[in-house]
């Protein structure tokens, strides 16, 4: 309907900003539309869509899995695309989109199948693990270069064989210990913004380096916990 459009054009309007001195401006709007069972192609949010740069569209069963944020990479698009990420994030990034929505579109039909091939399995494994990797705490937000780090690990397939449990916790260690003991890596990505393949082959020495020493200690724990406990002695009586 024109009163619909009417109305985003008047909106759009008021997110504008004009500077008479520079003879030019700038607009920014950050529509939010709940949507109908899901149906993100009535009219309006369409309408809305066309006049933007891009979507983020959010699902509440992402959201109740525990998916944080909850973003469907599928239906979610930039126009912008790219040219907003340093080069160090397209680097290690730039099929991490298409992957996730592969790997959603291989566990729907992997629900009706009775046996799978080894690659298939692998594929699905990997998804999971980057899930995992992307799930973030409310109010924590992560630096570009530490981010750089962990999705390094996720696409390199460093995390694979760990438990999906531990995901969290490994890679908040990996990123200390990365700025501990290879400090060059987050300090060259902060001031080039770029990943050269000298650091890209340092930062796999140093997830290596983790993982032996992650697994050292991991099993160094569990011997500990799997220790008896000191059974008490009763003397006899005198």
């Amino acid at each position: 309907p024109g009163d619909i459009f009417h109305l985003h054009a008047h909106l759009l309007e008021r997110a504008a900003k004009y500077s008479e001195e520079k003879k030019g401006g700038s607009l920014t709007a950050l529509p939010i539309i709940e949507t109908q069972l899901g149906d993100y192609a009535a009219y309006i949010p369409t309408n809305v869509i066309s006049i933007t740069d891009g979507q983020i569209y959010l699902e509440p069963e992402l959201f109740f899995a525990g998916v944080r944020p909850a973003m469907n990479v599928g239906n979610s698009v930039s126009r912008v695309g790219g040219d907003a990420q340093i080069k160090a994030m397209k680097r290690v990034a730039g099929m991490l989109r298409l992957d996730l929505a592969y790997y959603y579109e291989l566990r729907a039909f992997a629900q009706f199948a009775a046996e799978l091939d080894q690659a298939t399995r692998d594929q699905l494994n990997r998804g999971q693990h980057i899930v995992e990797l992307l799930k973030q705490a409310q109010y924590a937000p992560v630096p570009v270069e530490d981010q750089v780090v962990q999705i390094f690990a996720g696409t390199g397939g460093y995390l694979d064989a760990l438990p999906l449990e531990t995901i969290r916790p490994f890679t908040a260690r990996l990123v200390q210990f990365v700025r501990e003991r290879y400090p060059d890596i987050p300090r060259a990505i902060q001031e080039t913004e770029e990943l050269s393949d000298a650091q890209s082959d340092l930062l796999r020495r140093a997830i290596e380096e983790f993982k032996q020493q992650y697994g050292e200690a991991e099993a160094a724990s569990t011997a500990t916990d799997a220790e008896p406990e000191p059974t008490a002695t009763v003397g006899a009586p005198a």
